[in-house]
């Protein structure tokens, strides 16, 4: 029996690809370990079929192959409800801004394939790791405002006054739906959870400039038309952490997130899931076991994709631990 048939179903760690957005900083390879060449490295895609950014399997029976490959060959990776596609509905990244990142949305399902040759829109979320004590980040717009205004906001470099401003730790979420208004400020590390695609319509970059002297391009039309105009009190996700059980942050048509912070042993139950399970460590280091005997650690900063068919998976350790899925 061909192996690669016999150990299909194993869940697979993996090493990202990297980013090196002039925003960035060092912490991704100074304190995850990632060894990633580059400076400064912004983003790191952890569990990605992303063409820009595609990860790599770095244990077991399919050690060194980019993820898309793998997923090509055994699309039951996926589960029924993707069958014929391969490709992940997901993408995964780490980021650590040093700097502010650019104002930004992005826009719906809708808006993308009429405007965008058929792409698909982006819906996202952040859990913060440990960031600085002064870090802080923008989302949602603070009071109702038109799209004239908008625009001149964005003339007279005023559009941050409207943007609800947030300061954050460890363990706070955000969510935030195609439409929302957004920028991650200096001194935030995080997890963004997001659809696959990379389609971002830059509102206001704080006038700065590229390596090569140049403004950054700015899509006012297209931000205009995406934006969600109607203000938010609080884009801050509220839950009450509790040890060694599920606790949900976000559930929406795209993904479902819970975080487990676990002390001691954790059984997950994913036979009614027709989903892939990706988890992503954010704290310790947890022991991953599935149903069928196959085990990974899975250490702070690192992504498993557990397949589709697996029906319970077992977590030990001292750890936090994101588990993501496509909602029922």
């Amino acid at each position: 029996m061909d192996v690669c048939m016999e150990k299909r179903n194993e869940p697979l760690l993996l090493r990202p690809a990297g980013k090196d957005y002039l925003w960035g900083g060092k912490r991704l390879n100074d304190e995850y370990g990632k060894n990633i060449e580059l400076s400064p490295l912004a983003e790191t895609w952890e569990c990605s079929t992303h063409p820009d950014g595609v990860s790599t399997v770095c244990y077991g029976t399919f050690d060194k192959m980019e993820l898309t490959a793998v997923i090509k060959a055994h699309p039951e990776y996926l589960g029924e409800r993707h069958k014929g596609e391969t490709t992940l509905p997901i993408l995964v990244k780490l980021i650590d801004a040093r700097k502010d990142l650019s104002v930004q949305v992005h826009p719906d399902d809708d808006y993308a394939k009429m405007k965008e040759h058929g792409q698909l829109g982006k819906t996202e979320m952040w859990y913060v790791l440990p960031s600085d004590d002064n870090a802080h980040l923008l989302c949602g717009l603070n009071r109702a405002i038109t799209p004239e205004e908008y625009r001149q906001r964005v003339a007279d470099d005023s559009i941050t006054d409207v943007i609800g401003n947030y300061k954050v730790q460890e363990g706070d979420c955000f969510f935030i739906p195609a439409g929302r208004i957004h920028s991650i400020g200096a001194g935030c590390l995080l997890t963004e959870i997001q659809q696959t695609n990379d389609l971002t319509y830059r509102i206001y970059d704080f006038k700065r400039k590229d390596k090569n002297g140049n403004y950054r391009q700015l899509h006012t039309k297209e931000a205009a038309e995406s934006i969600d105009y109607k203000p938010e009190a609080d884009c801050r996700t509220h839950y009450t952490p509790a040890k060694d059980r599920r606790v949900e942050l976000v559930n929406c048509p795209y993904f479902t997130t819970s975080v487990y912070d676990i002390t001691h042993e954790q059984s997950i139950d994913t036979s009614r899931l027709d989903s892939f399970v990706i988890l992503i460590g954010v704290g310790g280091t947890a022991t991953v076991t599935d149903n069928e005997g196959n085990s990974a650690e899975l250490p702070c900063g690192t992504s498993l994709l557990v397949p589709a068919s697996a029906t319970s998976i077992t977590l030990k350790g001292k750890a936090k631990v994101l588990e993501v899925h496509i909602a029922d």
